[in-house]
């Protein structure tokens, strides 16, 4: 009996412990793959803080600079809430920032230079802040336009409003009832506009989640084509996208100008990138693949911890910009190849 050399050899399937073929599920391969990427981030954050907390215990690992670190950035929590059903529905609204800072600017000039008491400035500049979305969603759906260019001429047209009233001034000596009631107090040690910033943040997951409307957010970001033809109102749903935006908006003007305790126009403009870093970070946790209140909370403190530990080993303020920057750059290209293979079915 011969044997031919040019056979190529055979190898014996992989042996399991009862000796048959050991198998590999792919499906629960996936399904493990997926649980990994859902927590990757929130794993990342601790160990950030275990790798900068290492490095200087004595100042980073302490209650008062996390504090610090949550009440610091709650305008910037609250702002990228209002980025979320706009960008469900493939939209961009560049406004936010400068509808902030409208808000902000209306408060204090009604409070500060007219003498109106800080509820009804308050109403008053929430009802500005709606009208500001409504105009955004007016203009994109009733003329089909490309919302990034419109939102980028109405957030300019905003920061100008803001400098008119204002006769570029900066207004200071707002009623510290406001200050009270969003810096001032604390719950459990951390200022309590945090914890606005969570009540919205989870208002936002569940209307996302859990809503009729938030389902068909996402079918419109998905396809508006494909939504149309099922019978979706895609015009509507965006319309209120915009509007939704404009509201939570102005809410973060409000504890943008109870924290900062007057209001400088175009002051709330510098949050605009690290708000998009934030959300499109959030867009590959939690619910990856979509963008989730959730996810984005998580980013906003992750980087917000990130930039406070850098700033603890002595960085330039020029390093905040630059380290946003790139993760938007990492955010948007990785929350795309995120998409890519969940469409083909794959794991990441």
């Amino acid at each position: 009996m011969t044997t031919n050399v040019d056979e190529p050899a055979r190898t014996a399937p992989p042996v399991g412990p009862t000796g048959g073929a050991r198998r590999v599920n792919p499906v629960s391969r996936l399904l493990h793959a997926r649980a990994l990427e859902t927590i990757l981030l929130p794993l990342a954050w601790v160990a950030v803080v275990i790798g900068f907390g290492l490095h200087s215990p004595s100042t980073f690992l302490t209650f008062d600079n996390f504090a610090n670190i949550f009440g610091d950035n709650a305008t910037l929590f609250v702002m990228v809430m209002a980025l979320l059903v706009p960008l469900t529905n493939g939209d961009l609204d560049l406004s936010v920032a400068a509808n902030t800072g409208l808000t902000s600017m209306m408060i204090a000039w009604l409070n500060v230079n007219h003498g109106v008491a800080i509820v009804p400035a308050i109403l008053i500049g929430l009802v500005v802040a709606v009208v500001c979305g409504t105009i955004n969603g007016a203009i994109v759906v009733r003329y089909d336009v490309n919302p990034f260019i419109i939102t980028l001429a109405t957030g300019t047209v905003f920061d100008g409003i803001s400098q008119w009233i204002s006769n570029e001034q900066t207004i200071v000596g707002v009623s510290p009832k406001l200050t009270d009631w969003t810096f001032s107090k604390h719950l459990l040690s951390i200022p309590i506009e945090f914890w606005y910033g969570v009540a919205i943040m989870l208002i936002m997951w569940y209307v996302l989640t859990f809503t009729p409307f938030g389902q068909r957010s996402l079918f419109v970001g998905q396809s508006r084509e494909v939504a149309r033809l099922s019978g979706f109102k895609v015009g509507s749903t965006r319309f209120w996208g915009f509007v939704i935006a404009g509201l939570i908006a102005g809410l973060a003007g409000i504890l943008e100008l109870g924290t900062q305790g007057g209001s400088t126009a175009g002051g709330a403009d510098s949050l605009l990138l690290s708000a998009y870093a934030a959300a499109f970070l959030g867009l590959t946790t939690i619910q990856p693949g979509r963008f989730n209140a959730i996810g984005a909370g998580v980013s906003v403190y992750f980087l917000a911890t990130g930039v406070a530990g850098l700033e603890n080993l002595g960085a330039q303020p020029y390093v905040q910009p630059l380290f946003y920057g790139i993760v938007l750059v990492v955010a948007v290209v990785f929350s795309r190849v995120v998409r890519k293979r969940r469409a083909a079915g794959t794991s990441p």
